[in-house]
């Protein structure tokens, strides 16, 4: 365990850290009557990480749920487009595939030549009208890029159109102020960025956002046009408790600026070992994803295990993302470092990489 270097933080955070563990024991631990209190603790904790208020953020199991409930939700008319990017989760895609049966277009926009996202052709689609909604991801999970979704939001939005964002990859990592940004819909999970445990994350709706929600109702005294917990299932309390300590304890360290320039240090080795490309451009994340000409990236990950290096080798649940690279049904190799990263475990994972090629 002590010699593990665990380098797949963009699938799964581990180790998670001291508070959280704390967190979820304590919470396993609490009597019945004490269950709405922390709820409501763990709640505010989240809601505020997001400057969001409480009553416009939804608990979810994690950020497939919590995007399946809003691409369902959002009021699309026979006609309307949806115009997302090449780089997306799965997570994204399948609900978004499933729109032509409501004769909804789903257009996908493609890369730019400096980032992961054509803004021109974003522009283009906006002004031939008739886009209820823009749906991608903050930033890539197959190679960190981050997408610009902040002018994203603000170009949907001056033609009409609603934006959902995708934050798994992102949340936790940096401050997010999503009422400022005026984002309709957001999406996360609890597991990544948050430190949280697998089984929670949420999704935001905008206040005063009409959803096509079954059940909902407004009767003059109560109204509620969005979804809510029957829609989406209870809340895993533990889970909830561990995301809120996860929130703040990367919120005291702010750690994501100290692990991209580990995974630049590390991207800069391996660039010069011949037969490594690595893929993406521009600003990312604190992920490198490679191919290695003449390997597959299976054996290069399992490789890599042998030595210690735990990676993620395949298309990484998004085929469109890898469709749009070019790399293929193999995927990538996938170097993911988490908010403890240090200088130390780039030149150990390159190292490691320069052995098994």
């Amino acid at each position: 365990m002590a010699d593990l270097l665990y380098l797949n933080h963009a699938g799964t955070s581990w180790p998670k850290p001291a508070p959280v563990l704390e967190a979820v024991q304590r919470a396993f631990g609490t009597p019945p009557d004490g269950w709405h209190a922390l709820f409501a603790e763990a709640h505010a904790t989240v809601a505020a990480a997001f400057g969001v208020s409480e009553d416009a953020l939804l608990h979810t199991p994690g950020a497939t749920q919590a995007l399946a409930v809003a691409v369902a939700d959002v009021p699309f008319g026979a006609g309307e487009r949806v115009l997302t990017s090449g780089m997306e989760h799965h997570a994204l895609v399948r609900p978004l595939s499933k729109l032509s049966a409501r004769g909804v277009q789903v257009v996908q926009l493609p890369r730019g030549e400096r980032g992961p996202l054509d803004l021109d052709a974003l522009d283009a689609e906006l002004e031939q009208g008739s886009v209820r909604l823009v749906a991608l991801s903050m930033a890539s999970n197959v190679t960190g890029e981050r997408l610009p979704f902040e002018e994203v939001v603000r170009r949907a939005h001056d033609h009409g159109a609603l934006c959902l964002l995708d934050g798994a990859q992102v949340a936790g990592w940096q401050p997010l102020d999503l009422a400022a940004m005026e984002v309709d819909l957001f999406a996360f999970a609890g597991h990544k960025g948050p430190q949280g445990p697998t089984g929670v994350g949420g999704l935001y709706v905008r206040p005063g956002l009409v959803l096509d929600t079954p059940g909902a109702t407004c009767d003059g005294s109560v109204c509620r046009t969005g979804p809510g917990y029957c829609d989406t299932g209870s809340v895993d309390l533990p889970a909830l408790c561990g995301l809120a300590a996860g929130l703040r304890w990367m919120a005291e360290r702010r750690p994501l600026a100290a692990a991209r320039r580990v995974e630049e240090a590390f991207r800069e080795r391996v660039e010069t070992f011949e037969g490594v490309r690595v893929h993406g451009v521009g600003e990312r994340m604190p992920t490198c994803s490679l191919t290695v000409a003449g390997r597959a990236p299976a054996e290069v990950a399992d490789a890599l295990a042998v030595r210690g290096v735990v990676v993620r080798a395949g298309t990484q649940c998004a085929p469109r993302a890898h469709a749009t690279l070019g790399t293929g049904e193999e995927g990538t190799v996938r170097f993911s470092f988490g908010p403890q990263a240090t200088q130390a475990d780039a030149v150990r994972a390159a190292e490691a990489l320069q052995a098994v090629l």
